[in-house]
This record gives C-alpha cells, structure tokens and sequence, in this order.
C-alpha cells in the first residue's frame, strides 16, 4: 500500500517547474509508504510516490515509466526519451497473474513480479478502459505525455482514497486531503456546505469537508486534458438481476466466492494477519485463510484481537453489545490453529493526547467517535510490528443485512437513511451523532434535516431496482444498496487512515465485487431464511466456526466502559470551555456544555453515544486550533 499525489497543469503552465510542494506533498504521505518515495516531472506534470513495500520488495518501485517501445523502467527512465506513460499506484489488484498472462500473449514483455507494472501495461493496452480488468483495491494516476493527458481511476468501492482539485493552474492530486493542502494552490476553506459534509453521517459520493477539494467517486475514472479540461466517467455500478439459484446453490455460491475472495488476497510477500473481533463476520475470514494457508502450505494464519483492560471481568451489556470481543476471538484463533495475538488497551491508552491528535491527524477532519477510533490506531500501530498487510470481515454488515435498523421495521420503511432513523431513536444521539452541544442557531444554519433529505432523494434515485419486487424486497434492496454507497464508503476511509499512519495494510474480502453483485441480488427472505441477521453467510461457514461464534448476535467495535475514560474527557473539555479564545465555542449550546461537565452532567452522559458529543465538540476544536482560519461562513 502507498501513497500517491501530484499535478497536471495546461501546455505552458507551471506545472511540473517547481520541486518545492513535490517535497511537501510526499512528507504528508511518509506513514503510507516508509520503504521508498520518488517523484517523476516534466514541464507539465509530476508524479510523487511514497512506497510500502508488500509484493516484488525490489522491482516495484514507483513512479513507474513505460518507454516510448513500451518496455518498463523501474527507477529513472533513459536519459532525454519521452516515456509513453508514467503512473503512481495504491493498491493491490488480485488477478494480476491474470492479466500478466494475457497482457504477455498480447505482446507485452515484463521486468518485474508486481501487479504495479501489470496496472502500468493495462493502460498501455486498453487506455482509460484498463479499470474494467481490474479487481481489488487501487487508486492510481497516469501521466500520458503523448496525448498531455492525466488519468486518476479509483476502485469500484472506493476501498483507497483519492482526492483532487482544481486549481487556477490545473489539477492536483493525492491519497489525502493534507496531501493536496501541502500544495500552495490548495487552500484549507471550510464553509457551511463543507460543515454539513463534516456532521453527516450519509455523505454523497464526491463531497469533501474542504470547499476546493473533491473526493474522487468509488467507480470512477477522471481524465484532465491537455486543453484544461475535465471528465468523469461512470465505470462500474451494482446492476439488479433476477436470482434464480436456490437456497442450497446460493449458500453454496457465496462460500465459493469468499473462499476465492480469501485467497486471493493472502497473496504478499511479506506477513500478514486476520484482525478477528470473534464476530461472524472476521471469525470467517479467519477460518478461510486457515484453510487457504494450510492447503498451499502457508503455515499458520496469524489473528490479531483488541481489548481494553478489565474489559471482559467488568463489561455491562448496552443497546447493540451483548457480550465481550476477547473470550469468542480466543475460540475461533483455537479452533482456526491461529498464533493469535491479543491488543489489550488500557484507559490511559485511550486518553492518551498524542495518540488522539495522530488520530485526527490521520483522519484530516474530526469524528465523533472517540475511543473507538483511537482504539483501532492503537490495535493497527500493534499489529504493526507483526506483520504489514491485515485481512478485515468489514462490509458483510452491508450485503448480508447485519444492522440492527435493517430489522427494526420502524426504522427501515422511515424516507430517510435507516443508520440516520436510529440516530434520530436513541435518546443520546437524537440530535445527530456527535452533534449535541451545538448552538440552536448554529444547527439551523446547518439545516442538517434539509441536508438528509437532499442526499436520500439523490440516493435512491440512483439505486437499480427489479421490476415486480414486493415492497419488503424492494426496500431491502434499498437499504443495501444506500449502505453500499454512503454507509461503507465512510468505514472504508476511517480503516485506510488509521491503519496507514502506522505503514499497514488493510483488506477486505468481503469488498469482492464478483461477491457483493451477487449479494446484492439475493432476495431478502433467503438472506434471512432462518429470521435472523446474515443466516446466508452463517450457512456459508457452518462448517468453519466455534457454535457459540455462529450463534453470537452482531456486536459493534467496543468502547471503553471504564468511568475514569469518561471523567477525563470532561476534563479536558472542561479546560477548553474555560479558554475563551478555544475556536469550537461560536458553535457550542454553552450552557448544555458547561452542565455536561458539572458532576451531574457527567453522571447523566456516561453513556457512549452521549459521550460522543464531547468527542465531537473536542475534536472539532483540535482540528480548528491546527488549522487556523480556515471557515468561511
């Protein structure tokens, strides 16, 4: 995994002239390539790299160039030839064996073992259509001299970040927003519309908290040409299908499709881990790459489990946690035959000030969610020392209707998103998550209900649907695919940042996209067949897992319950209510804040989802102390 940025600019521009913000934009992507960085310029573009290293450690380096005869360069290119493309890479794309195969019978000759030149000769073959062929997670940009032309494709999910701007001058790239703020044309405006962005839950595809910045849509390609100008191309959407295997071919099918899914992505050249929370969902990538491991003779799979000190002896059940993480992680790494590793954290790990600005460091903008976000840095930075790519059960909740509103008929038929009905439920985030201790005045400028609303109607606008489906598969229909699109994409980027400060890559099997199509068209009874949460995939590893672990409700990442977490938050927050010059203040209801932290607001809002509003108000003032003057409202 890498990091990737740069620019393109207009034939006579400035573009590729001044090494200065190549420097500054690669020192903001050190942590997501620590082995090797390079830079590729011509009078019109430049191209950064920032490397880790996980498949062909020596041939892979990048920026990568093709010669004008379309042999590959790795390093510098010949002196004075014009290369015919150059291309900066984050990824890994799982049928590269594949596609070298059938690249090399169409003439291509190879240098290297690694997918980067296999992406490289993909778009010397077939152009901006090269993404078509392309399976797994990528994110990259190719400088095409010959046509001026810069192409920036992101996968069909969005699993990698990519964002650009335009500028006066041309257009600017990278993996991260701070990346393209290193560059001088890009400046950090925040206005409302940006706010609205930063407290939604339900963002749309393409919007950035940053007025000047894009998000590259999951999906998409982008072409700036020679004249200035840019396109957008559609490449991959879900399609709705008729289903017409039965219960036991469906079950059947989703297991082949996950064992592939599995194996194709334990391939690397350096170690590699499950992180397993002993839910069904990673227990069965877990016991897959135990199988896939044994059978190619990959020794043990490696597991990996966080948990938080006196967690287990002390947990107390709330809405959405049953149970404990530790005891059922520890049953399927003994049944897998896994060397497991436990994380535990304690509450001045939680708490801990360096950790929580590296936290909003990596994630750019605030988040509400506090110890949960910097307990997954915390168990990234651990795992870190063990191995550098971590295997991950996210997204099975989406396509297999794991959440707990997809099965709260209240919430699931309301015309709005159901994640955002539940919010709107629960006493402790019926104002929004994390959006508690705003100012009424400030909450009506914001209009968040306006926002919602705007974005559901767009939403499902775009959702592909069966002609005849009754009403519950329809809105089940729905509902999976507004998870896809602007529940997951959210899961996804806080899993990349928080991982990639700490040099390690995450994947995730269940983003297949052969697996989600077919999903996606599984009428809603079959995937609830036995009136439970995800009875199709429980079916599919029946076979694989613990009964207790099969048996176990969803349970959500946990969160500290621990009293003195709590107390040291209002602490903290105490401290900035008492500096008048703290920049969060203008948007903060004072008074509800300053009970929040008498000791009886601290009793009343030990719950997580309340506590969510001082992660919030806390974050939001971190963020606006680093970052200056940057709202524009």
């Amino acid at each position: 995994m890498c990091g990737i940025a740069g620019w393109a600019g207009r034939e006579g521009g400035p573009a590729g002239q001044e090494p200065g913000p190549a420097v500054g934009m690669a020192r903001t992507m050190a942590c997501r390539g620590p082995d090797d960085s390079g830079v590729w310029a011509d009078c019109r573009a430049t191209l950064i790299h920032t490397r880790l290293a996980v498949i062909d450690m020596s041939g892979g380096r990048q920026p990568m160039t093709a010669g004008p005869d379309g042999r590959t360069n790795v390093g510098a290119a010949a002196a004075g030839e014009e290369p015919s493309a150059v291309l900066s890479y984050n990824g890994e794309v799982y049928n590269f064996r594949e596609l070298r195969a059938e690249l090399t019978g169409l003439g291509h000759r190879f240098v290297t073992r690694s997918d980067t030149e296999v992406v490289l000769h993909a778009y010397l073959e077939w152009g901006e259509r090269c993404v078509e062929h392309l399976e797994g997670m990528f994110a990259f940009a190719v400088w095409d001299p010959r046509r001026r032309t810069l192409l920036l494709a992101r996968d069909r999910f969005g699993i990698k970040p990519l964002y650009y701007a335009r500028t006066a001058d041309g257009l600017v790239f990278g993996s991260e927003p701070k990346t393209l703020l290193a560059h001088p044309a890009v400046r950090p405006v925040v206005d409302l519309d940006g706010l609205r962005v930063l407290f939604s839950m339900a963002r749309a595809p393409g919007e950035s908290v940053y007025r000047d910045i894009r998000d590259l849509p999951p999906g998409h390609t982008l072409t700036y040409g020679p004249d200035g100008g840019v396109r957008l191309r559609r490449y991959w959407r879900l399609e709705a299908r008729p289903h017409e295997d039965g219960l036991d071919d469906t079950v059947r099918t989703v297991r082949e499709l996950l064992e592939s899914s599995v194996s194709r992505e334990l391939v690397a050249d350096v170690p590699l881990s499950v992180l397993l929370s002993g839910g069904l969902d990673s227990s069965s990538v877990a016991a897959l790459a135990a199988r896939a491991l044994a059978r190619e003779g990959g020794g043990k799979v490696r597991t990996a489990t966080v948990t938080y000190s006196g967690y287990s002896d002390n947990f107390q059940p709330d809405l959405v946690r049953s149970a404990p993480d530790a005891p059922y992680a520890r049953a399927v790494a003994e049944h897998v035959g896994a060397d497991h590793l436990e994380i535990e954290l304690s509450t001045a790990d939680l708490i801990d000030p360096v950790a929580r600005r590296a936290v909003l460091r990596a994630q750019d903008v605030p988040a509400p969610f506090g110890d949960m976000d910097t307990s997954t840095y915390q168990a990234f930075a651990g795992v870190r020392p063990y191995c550098k790519v971590a295997l991950t059960g996210e997204s099975a909740d989406e396509i297999f209707g794991g959440y707990s509103w997809v099965h709260i008929p209240d919430l699931a038929y309301e015309e709005q998103f159901p994640w955002v009905a539940f919010e709107q439920w629960h006493p402790g985030t019926r104002a929004g998550l994390g959006q508690g201790l705003l100012s009424a005045a400030f909450k009506d400028r914001l209009d968040m209900g306006a926002y919602y609303a705007e974005r559901y109607a767009e939403a499902m606008a775009g959702i592909p649907r069966l002609a005849g489906e009754d009403a519950e598969e329809r809105r089940a229909r729905e509902i999976c695919h507004l998870h896809l699109t602007h529940w997951l994409p959210r899961l996804l980027e806080r899993n990349d940042r928080l991982s990639m400060i700490s040099g390690l890559e995450v994947r995730v099997p269940f983003c297949d996209h052969r697996l989600v199509q077919y999903a996606y068209n599984i009428p809603w009874e079959m995937k609830t067949f036995d009136g439970r949460e995800k009875s199709l995939l429980r079916a599919a590893v029946s076979d694989l897992l613990p009964e207790r672990v099969l048996e176990r409700p969803k349970a959500p990442f946990p969160v500290s319950q621990d009293t003195t977490y709590t107390k040291a938050l209002h602490e903290e927050f105490a401290e900035v209510l008492a500096d008048p010059s703290s920049p969060v203040l203008p948007l903060l209801d004072l008074d509800k804040a300053r009970h929040v932290v008498s000791p009886k607001g601290e009793a009343e809002t030990r719950d997580w989802l309340h506590r969510m509003n001082v992660e919030m108000a806390l974050q939001v003032n971190a963020w606006l102390v680093g970052h200056g003057d940057c709202l524009e409202l």
